[in-house]
């Protein structure tokens, strides 16, 4: 094998290895898809277009719910969040993304750095106070978190990353 071949050889051997490897294919949506993500991700949905993962409520209802109970700015009174915090939306999508962009159906976008999500908060929030949310209700998902339970969910930063009618999600690095 002459140089030049090696060479175009192990150009071709590093492009592929550049490329992320797609570990899991995840079962499609029955229901209607509430959240699309895509961008930096590991996993895909079946007869999903490349790179993206969809999920409906009842992908959302499988994942590991969080309930809690907080006045947000925008809502009088406390309310009952029920959901899945963004951390497990995230991992269940495999996204290795340093960067999450989350859009809301009017296309207002907000970013939010992967390394300052926590176990619990933020919560993309499906339920408020034990009803699904509809577009006119801030939902049908709502990324929130739990505003009274420390202060440091009290800022102007956190406050706008309150997004609701989340429908999609990119990450980026």
């Amino acid at each position: 094998m002459s140089i030049v071949n090696t060479f175009h050889a192990a150009v071709a051997v590093l492009s592929f290895a550049a490329l992320p490897a797609i570990a899991d294919t995840l079962t499609a949506p029955i229901g209607e898809v509430l959240l699309t993500i895509s961008g930096d991700l590991s996993n895909q949905t079946a007869d999903a277009p490349e790179g993206t993962v969809t999920l409906d409520l009842e992908i959302l209802k499988s994942l590991d719910t969080k309930v809690f109970t907080t006045s947000t700015i925008w809502v009088e009174g406390d309310i009952e969040f029920t959901g899945v915090s963004l951390r497990d939306v995230l991992d269940y999508a495999g996204v290795t993304g340093s960067t999450i962009g989350a859009i809301a159906s009017n296309d207002y976008k907000v970013e939010i750095p992967a390394d300052g999500l926590e176990e619990n908060a933020p919560v993309v929030a499906y339920m408020m106070d034990g009803a699904t949310m509809s577009a006119r209700g801030k939902g049908p998902l709502w990324i929130v978190y739990p505003f009274d339970d420390d202060p440091k969910y009290r800022t102007e930063v956190i406050y706008s990353r309150s997004i609701w009618q989340l429908n999609r999600i990119e990450s980026t690095n």
